[in-house]
């Protein structure tokens, strides 16, 4: 014979609340919830004062000081106004904490629960940090759906329209593992940063995908296109392959420039470590060269030096010169900005931060909701404009004449 289920607190509770408001439609269950949270405040309030007086509602007071009947006060909380009961002593030293005299909002505690989760505490700890400071347990299923809240807000922040010009747009990846259908899986998180044609830093947007791959890029660039962004001048992109021909099929006037800081990396793996400090000493003369033509002097050099003993990373600089070169074009102020990711790499170190914490997560949802919180604490200390802009700028209006009229 199998064995019962044993009932569970949240279905009793169901249950009660069924029996004694016995609810037909959601604003029954509003009205319920609201009834029901009065009521566990009040009986809060009470055992507040019981420990404040040092005897219990009923007995006779230790003291000179007592009860002093009830003040009533009109709460706001995210299911509506609701009235409560405060009990009074009678020389007024009573200082409630869970309800504070001057408190009349008490759902902050709902947006205090997702500005934790956005600076990297999981539910378990946010859970458990609530019992500290508040004396009450909230499950981690609770905490969940307080969270979900924003999802809306993350939709709308998503599909926002876009300025129809970007200067410098910045595409790079990084990675988490999320629980799919039971299994982890790896999957890729594409960021995409910009720089305004006001001089300001701005994340365009975040995509969870599959791992990394050009088509999935491409499918980020056409929903850019599709949200108001007509023409980009610069992008600064990683060395993934077929990254240029999805640029080039949504943008075909943009340049394109490889990031040479990680071109150095992927074309250094298998150099052995006796070597590796000469071997980039050698190709900083190249990417630091005044000029292109000086550039491919010291390429000459560098393939005649290191082309047999590691013809691969050779190979992988000249075959990538095209758009590892572009930002030769360009005087020294544009190209500090554009030949490398630093600008999203600095960001995405912000996002790992926040997110370090969480090893897995247990859905997208999650990781989006981390992100986008994470997101939004970085960019609100970007309150600075580029330093030099208006010369920045103004140069680009020579070079980009074409498409900034």
């Amino acid at each position: 014979m199998a064995r019962k289920r044993p009932e569970s607190k949240n279905q009793k509770l169901l249950d009660m609340i069924r029996e004694a408001y016995q609810p037909e439609t959601a604003q029954d269950i509003q009205d319920a919830l609201k009834d029901l949270t009065s009521g566990l405040l009040e009986e809060m309030l009470k055992a507040e004062l019981d420990e404040h007086l040092d005897y219990e509602f009923g007995k006779e007071p230790l003291g000179m000081n007592s009860r002093n009947g009830y003040s009533s006060k009109t709460l706001k909380s995210t299911s509506g106004e609701m009235e409560i009961r405060v009990p009074r002593d009678r020389d007024g030293s009573f200082e409630p904490q869970v309800v504070k005299k001057y408190e009349k909002d008490i759902s902050n505690i709902e947006n205090q629960i997702i500005s934790m989760y956005g600076r990297g505490m999981t539910t378990r700890d946010i859970s458990s940090h609530i019992q500290e400071i508040y004396g009450f347990g909230l499950s981690e299923s609770t905490v969940t759906k307080i969270t979900n809240k924003i999802l809306p807000t993350i939709e709308e922040w998503r599909q926002r329209p876009l300025e129809s010009v970007y200067p410098f747009v910045f595409m790079d990846a990084i990675h988490y593992n999320v629980r799919d259908n039971g299994v982890v899986a790896k999957k890729a998180v594409y960021v995409v940063l910009a720089y305004t044609m006001d001089g300001y830093k701005e994340v365009l947007g975040m995509y969870v995908g599959e791992n990394e791959s050009s088509k999935y890029w491409l499918m980020v660039l056409n929903d850019l296109k599709n949200r108001g962004l007509q023409n980009v001048l610069i992008f600064s992109t990683d060395n993934l392959p077929g990254f240029t021909q999805a640029i080039t099929a949504v943008y075909p006037k943009a340049e394109i420039q490889k990031c040479i800081i990680h071109q150095i990396r992927s074309s250094t793996r298998y150099v052995n470590y006796k070597d590796i400090k000469e071997l980039t000493k050698d190709l900083k003369t190249i990417y630091k060269a005044n000029s292109e033509e000086t550039a491919l002097v010291q390429l000459d050099f560098f393939e005649d030096k290191w082309g047999k003993k590691y013809p691969s990373c050779v190979r992988s600089w000249i075959n990538n010169w095209a758009e590892l070169s572009t930002f030769f074009k360009y005087p020294p102020e544009i190209r500090k900005l554009m030949y490398t990711t630093n600008a999203i790499e600095n960001f995405n170190r912000q996002l790992r931060k926040v997110t370090k914490n969480k090893t897995i997560f247990p859905t997208d949802f999650s990781l989006e909701k981390s992100l986008y919180l994470a997101m939004s604490n970085a960019t609100a200390k970007w309150t600075s404009r580029m330093r030099g802009w208006d010369q920045i700028l103004a140069q680009l209006e020579i070079f980009f004449e074409d498409i900034l009229v």
